[in-house]
């Protein structure tokens, strides 16, 4: 398993380019863990002691209101970092961490991750860059909330979604789930959905949205 750790780690920008003997040694002081499915990783507030690698399963990351309102910030697949902000300025965590379903985590101690950073130049250089891209996408999201309306951030969101072989975008996300990453309702949600599906720009299934004309959202979402 050690091994197998090593090489998901030489996966991530992250630590991509760290050497073998300091990869090993993070490897080394990590702890695996099993969470459920709904399962809080971590929630605002807390000490932002470690860096987080997804190793199996997904894991959004929110902000939640205090009358129990959320807006998905991101969703991390297998391979992906979190907690990257709180290694990089030591303090608490600034949104809270949930399972989307059945997740092996690695969690690297923050003070292992800064001691590879003060010894290796390119590590250092790869975790600003993450803070950066982080801050970007937020940046992004926020303009997003602002100047386009609810179908337009959904048909932008669906786009930024992987393609299968065949070209056709899956996002496998319930409608709920969709809402709250968008900033809607889940019935406002359904509404624009059945409206692209409507136009033959994608097919919906219990759980799965399938986009077959991804250059018609292109164009509906400006971008």
């Amino acid at each position: 398993m050690p091994a197998d750790l090593a090489a998901i780690l030489r996966q991530t920008t992250l630590l991509g380019d760290v050497p073998e003997e300091d990869l090993q040694a993070l490897v080394a002081a990590s702890r695996l863990r099993q969470y459920r499915r709904g399962q809080i990783v971590f929630s605002r507030g807390d000490p932002g002691d470690s860096l987080i690698v997804v190793v199996s399963g997904r894991v959004k990351v929110v902000v939640r209101s205090a009358d129990g309102g959320e807006l998905t910030l991101t969703i991390l697949p297998a391979g992906a970092v979190l907690g990257e902000i709180s290694v990089a300025d030591g303090g608490p965590r600034s949104t809270d961490a949930e399972t989307l379903e059945d997740c092996r985590l690695l969690l690297i101690p923050g003070e292992a991750v800064q001691a590879v950073c003060a010894r290796v130049p390119a590590a250092a250089q790869a975790l600003t860059a993450s803070v950066a891209a982080t801050l970007r996408r937020l940046t992004d999201a926020a303009a997003d909330l602002v100047f386009l309306d609810l179908p337009r951030r959904i048909a932008k969101m669906l786009l930024t979604q992987p393609q299968d072989s065949n070209g056709t975008i899956r996002l496998e996300l319930s409608q709920e789930q969709l809402a709250r990453h968008v900033g809607g309702t889940r019935q406002s949600v359904n509404a624009a959905l059945r409206g692209f599906e409507k136009r033959g720009w994608l097919d919906l299934h219990d759980r799965t949205i399938a986009v077959r004309d991804p250059a018609a959202l292109r164009r509906f979402a400006g971008t």
